[in-house]
């Protein structure tokens, strides 16, 4: 699988939000033959719902048109490392692959103390580490860091 080009699928999706009033953040998940099935923006803004992030509310459309069985072979791909909302929403879906292109930490490294994205650093290691089920994670992919960060520059800073 082309984890690099579906990565670079999700920035696009990240542009889109910032474009559509949300913040910065790109989910799109893809079946094990390549095909991309869902996408998703941040809708936290335009929403006014504080679990409208990306991988969120893609796990909520996944699992309304998806068995579990399918989706425990599909690959989710995503901006930034899941929160541990989002990773148990992943994880309550049944999506077993995960690949991500910055931490945490760099994405609070980004948006420093902004009140719009208070981050919650636990690795999503960890969350799915206290489960039952076995989930393979990749990330974060260094040569997607400028690309996923790009929307991000400037963002929280100009914002209100």
């Amino acid at each position: 699988m082309d984890d690099m080009k579906f990565l670079l699928h999700a920035v696009d999706v990240s542009k889109r939000s910032m474009r559509e009033g949300n913040h910065p953040f790109g989910s799109v998940l893809v079946d094990s033959e390549g095909n991309v099935l869902l996408e998703q923006t941040n809708i936290e803004v335009t929403e006014s719902d504080c679990t409208g992030h990306a991988e969120t509310a893609l796990m909520r459309q996944a699992s309304k048109k998806y068995d579990k069985d399918f989706l425990a072979t599909c690959t989710l791909y995503t901006t930034a490392e899941p929160c541990s909302m989002c990773a148990g929403a992943m994880y309550w879906a049944n999506v077993r692959r995960l690949v991500y292109g910055i931490t945490e930490k760099q994405l609070l490294a980004e948006t420093g103390d902004d009140p719009r994205n208070p981050t919650l650093s636990l690795d999503c290691r960890k969350v799915f580490g206290a489960g039952q089920k076995q989930i393979e994670v990749i990330g974060p992919v260094p040569e997607v860091a400028e690309a996923v960060l790009e929307p991000h520059k400037n963002y929280w800073t100009q914002q209100s």
